[in-house]
């Protein structure tokens, strides 16, 4: 009995998992695995050629990866970091979202022009879709009746009824589109614009332009001022912009649309992802090939983690 309770006092003494953010090396064809609790990279996994968009299935039991260069779609067991099976994907899949189903998988194919569904279970393309050139950011609504493809050559953004897999709408953008993401409510599709410079705001109740936000930084001229990937903070109060070879990441209120803040980061800052409380956001410099970390309340950077050879996406795994 006394050596039954020792073990459980054993148990029960273990430190929990810790939360990790993944982050796929363009060069490298490697993900760091960054452990949140001492933000540390604590495995560097390989992969197929030039990974670029990551994210995980909803029990984050598989990981999926665009292995932009392999032509294929990359599902990982991230326990064990082995990959167990390809997808289908259409040619240089570059970005893609997982429908709230769990199940369907939106894939941009850069060199296709299409957008390319999945079956994650029977592992069969279920439906290909003719949107814009240079297909790449991605985006589903909350209830999963819409998804968004990016075009970044024809600088549109196009409406997919993902009952249908039909296109019902296309959206004038500013030059070179690369990010989509819905607010939570879903009543809202914001849109960057790298070359643009801007994000648009859109109504998804009528596809019509609400708003557009732009970015300036003192001393940094605006050519280099390049939004790509944005994160909406937990209560949806604030966007996150991260604006390339302007090396910051823009703080903007959702309310008034007004940029708050500028966070200087690495070079050529990509995409990013919160911890699991969004008090804390890394953020991928593709450039500077490291992960900045961001102390979300006081908007200031902490730390940086030195990971592979260009950095481009980042997921959460809780």
């Amino acid at each position: 009995m006394r050596r039954l309770i020792s073990i459980f006092a054993l148990i029960f003494a273990m430190p929990a998992h810790s939360a990790e953010i993944w982050v796929t090396n363009e060069k490298d064809d490697t993900i760091s695995v960054i452990d949140i609790a001492t933000l540390e990279v604590i495995r560097t996994i390989e992969t197929g050629e030039r990974p670029r968009g990551i994210t995980f299935s909803k029990d984050f039991s598989r990981l999926y990866i665009c292995a932009s260069d392999s032509d294929t779609v990359q599902v990982m067991d991230p326990e064990t970091g082995k990959i167990l099976h390809d997808l289908p994907s259409g040619e240089d899949p570059e970005q893609f979202v997982l429908h709230p189903n769990d199940r369907h998988l939106y894939i941009a194919n850069e060199d296709d022009a299409v957008t390319t569904v999945v079956d994650t279970e029977t592992r069969k393309v279920i439906a290909q879709i003719n949107v814009g050139v240079e297909p790449e950011g991605m985006a589903v609504s909350p209830d999963g009746k819409i998804a968004i493809t990016t075009s970044e050559t024809t600088n549109m953004a196009h409406w997919i009824d993902t009952e249908t897999q039909e296109l019902f709408a296309n959206t004038l953008v500013d030059n070179r589109p690369r990010h989509a993401e819905f607010t939570e409510d879903g009543s809202d599709l914001w849109v960057s614009s790298e070359i643009g410079g801007t994000i648009t705001i859109f109504n998804v109740e009528d596809q019509a332009e609400m708003a557009k936000i732009g970015f300036e930084i003192q001393g940094i001229h605006r050519d280099r001022v390049q939004p790509v990937g944005f994160e909406f903070s937990g209560d949806g109060k604030y966007a996150f912009v991260a604006l390339g070879p302007a090396n910051h990441v823009a703080v903007v209120n959702t309310q008034t649309n007004e940029v708050e803040d500028y966070i200087l980061v690495g070079r050529r800052v990509w995409h990013m992802a919160f911890s699991p409380d969004k008090s804390q956001l890394f953020t991928t410099n593709g450039v500077s090939g490291d992960v900045t970390v961001i102390d979300v309340a006081n908007r200031k950077a902490i730390k940086t983690i030195k990971v592979g050879r260009f950095p481009w996406g980042a997921a959460l795994r809780p």
